[in-house]
């Protein structure tokens, strides 16, 4: 399979300017396939979390060269950024940042209309095959307020897939969620990765669900200090 990501020489440092700046990643060089499922696990300040930042254009490596899907993200403006990220990637966060007074469709259908284009009926008919999906037909139009957290959690799945994303990114997603629930879920991001072939990258401190993953890649002291490939 051909990458969808690739990191070459990638350095991070904060304060660069400062007497006492802090480097985060070191020289770190990694590429993912398309349609992959991988974790990346790592102690807290491992890097990691600077890491999927980097992965997801929310934030620039000091230097070295981030492509995603072919393009040299460090070329780019904030605006070219922006529309990379809307088009390409999707993010399910530990904190699923839904809307509390809207409905879980609306909250689905947040993503595509940032790109202020019209909702269309095969927009529409997406959304409610999202929710579908991850199990909310019946509550679809309850108020995220009105929902429990699995529930949210999986709206925040389904708002992640809207604009039809190559990647997803997933800090933690399961953080907060019972080992029941931390299940469902992830039998949820599986279906998807074979459904639709997006492909997985997959941040948790949970041992238990990185192993699932068909690749763990550790992150100890910026670099990585493991990469293994569960079907070599």
């Amino acid at each position: 399979m051909p990458n969808i990501v690739e990191l070459r020489n990638i350095n991070k440092i904060y304060g660069e300017k400062t007497p006492n700046p802090t480097q985060v990643i070191f020289d770190l060089n990694l590429n993912i396939e398309e349609h992959s499922f991988n974790s990346i696990i790592g102690q807290s300040g491992s890097g990691k979390s600077t890491l999927l930042n980097i992965l997801g254009t929310l934030d620039k490596a000091t230097s070295g060269e981030v492509y995603i899907n072919q393009k040299n993200t460090q070329k780019m403006t904030k605006n070219e950024l922006s529309t990379l990220r809307n088009e390409t990637i999707g993010f399910i966060f530990q904190f699923h940042y839904l809307l509390p007074e809207y409905t879980a469709l609306e909250n689905v259908l947040m993503p595509y209309r940032i790109t202020k284009k019209p909702i269309t009926k095969e927009i529409m008919d997406r959304a409610h095959e999202l929710l579908e999906i991850v199990g909310l037909t019946k509550v679809k139009n309850n108020l995220a307020i009105n929902m429990s957290g699995g529930q949210q959690q999986r709206v925040a799945i389904a708002r992640s897939l809207i604009n039809n994303p190559k990647i997803i990114l997933a800090d933690e997603p399961t953080g907060n969620l019972d080992s029941d629930t931390t299940e469902q879920v992830y039998k949820l991001l599986r279906e998807i990765n074979e459904r639709y072939q997006t492909t997985f990258i997959i941040i948790t401190h949970d041992r238990h669900i990185a192993e699932k993953a068909d690749r763990i890649i550790e992150i100890k002291d910026g670099r990585i200090n493991l990469d293994i490939y569960k079907n070599a």
